[in-house]
C-alpha cells in the first residue's frame, strides 16, 4: 500500500511539473477561424478607448485587447474595436457580438454569476469620484447636499451615488443620460452641479472635453471600489485563460524589468525566470495554448503594464493620473501578478 502511496505521489510530482496542452475551447476556435479577436469597449474614454480621426483605437483598456491578440495570433492589430455604451456592453458580451469586453467595467459578484460572465483580472483599480465647477465653491462632496448629479444608468456608478447620498443624509436630483458623450456635454453646459464616475474617467473628461480644464476641479472623496477588468463569457475556460494571463504577462514583465525596448536583449538572459516567461525556455506556451514566444509578441507589440499604463494615462499622457494603487506590489501598488511557471 506505502510503495501505492509512494508512486502516486511521484506521479503527481512529475505531472505537475510537466505543461501540459491546453483543451481547446469553441470560442478559441471560432476567433482563430476568423483571424480577428472582437473587443467590445466604450465609445470614448481618453487614456481607456478612443478613436482618432482616422479610427485608430487607443487606450489601457484598447491595450488588453491588443495583448489577447498579440498572444494568440502573434499579431496585436488582428482586432475589431466594437463601441458600447454601459447599457449596450453586457448584452453585446452575452449575445455573442463581441468575444471580450474590456470597458471600464467593474468586477463585481452580481457581474462574475448572474449575468453568466467570468472577470479575468483588474487592469486598473479605480474609485468613483466627483467633478465641479470651480466657481461651485464647494471643496467637499458632504457639500453637495440639494445638487444636481449628472450620472450614466446601467453603471455601479448609478448605486453608489445613491448609496452615499443617503449614506450622508443628503438629497440629489439626478440627471440620467444613457451616452457619455451627452453627460459630458450636459455637465460642461451647466444642466447639472456635478458629474460623478470613476475617477479615472473623471481625469480622462477633464483633459480631454472641458472647455477650460482649469476651471473644474474633482472633489477628494472617493466613495467606491472600482476594480475595472475584461470579461468574458461563461463556456470557454481556456480563451478566459489566454484572457487573464496576457493581462498578468504584461504585469509580470514590469517587475522583471523586461520591455518592448530591451526584450530581444533580454532573450539571452540567463535568468531562469524570464527565460521561462519569454519562452526561450519552452513549455508555458504549450499550457495556454499558444505560441512559446506570446509574452514576447505581447511586450515587443504592446509593452509591458507601465509602459501601457505611462503613455495612456500615466505622466506621459494628457491625463498625468499618478499610478497609485496600480503601481506593482513591489512599490507599494496592488498590481500583483501570479507566477509565470
Amino acid at each position: 500500500m506505502l510503495n501505492k502511496v509512494l508512486a502516486a505521489g511521484v506521479a503527481a510530482v512529475t505531472l505537475a511539473g510537466v505543461a501540459t496542452a491546453a483543451y481547446a475551447g469553441k470560442e478559441l476556435d471560432a476567433i482563430k477561424a476568423r483571424g480577428q479577436l472582437i473587443c467590445g469597449v466604450s465609445t470614448g474614454v481618453a487614456g481607456f478607448a478612443s478613436a482618432d480621426s482616422q479610427g485608430k483605437w487607443t487606450g489601457i483598456d484598447v491595450d488588453v485587447c491588443r495583448a489577447v491578440a498579440a498572444a494568440i495570433f502573434g499579431d496585436s492589430e488582428k482586432v475589431k474595436y466594437v463601441p458600447t455604451t454601459a447599457q449596450q456592453r453586457f448584452t453585446a458580451l452575452q449575445s455573442g457580438e463581441v468575444d471580450l469586453l474590456v470597458r471600464t467595467t467593474t468586477y463585481t459578484l452580481t457581474r462574475d454569476t448572474a449575468l453568466g460572465f467570468d472577470f479575468t483580472g483588474i487592469n486598473y483599480y479605480d474609485g468613483q469620484g466627483f467633478m465641479v465647477n470651480k466657481k461651485l465653491g464647494v471643496k467637499s462632496a458632504k457639500e453637495l447636499n440639494g445638487a444636481t448629479v449628472c450620472v450614466q444608468p446601467g453603471t455601479t456608478t448609478e448605486l453608489n451615488l445613491a448609496d452615499y447620498f443617503r449614506a450622508n443624509k443628503m438629497t440629489f436630483k439626478p440627471v440620467v443620460i444613457e451616452k457619455i458623450e451627452e453627460v459630458r456635454a450636459a455637465f460642461f453646459a451647466g444642466r447639472c452641479d456635478v458629474f460623478t464616475t470613476d475617477a479615472s474617467g473623471l481625469y480622462a473628461t477633464r483633459a480631454a472635453n472641458a472647455p477650460k480644464p482649469e476651471d473644474y476641479i474633482i472633489l477628494p472623496e472617493i466613495i467606491s471600489k472600482e476594480p475595472l477588468g475584461p470579461v468574458v463569457r461563461h463556456g470557454d475556460n481556456q480563451f478566459a485563460d489566454i484572457v487573464r494571463w496576457s493581462l498578468y504577462a504584461m504585469i509580470e514583465a514590469e517587475e522583471y524589468g523586461i520591455t518592448s525596448k530591451n526584450v530581444d536583449e533580454m532573450m539571452k538572459s540567463d535568468n531562469p525566470t524570464i527565460k521561462r516567461i519569454l519562452g526561450v525556455t519552452p513549455g508555458m506556451g504549450k499550457a495556454l495554448g499558444v505560441d512559446e514566444k506570446w509574452v514576447y509578441n505581447i511586450v515587443k507589440q504592446v509593452g509591458n503594464y507601465g509602459e501601457v499604463f505611462e503613455r495612456n494615462v500615466g505622466m506621459g499622457s494628457p491625463l498625468k493620473i499618478a499610478r497609485g494603487q496600480n503601481e506593482l506590489w513591489t512599490k507599494g501598488g496592488l498590481q500583483y501578478a501570479p507566477p509565470i511557471r
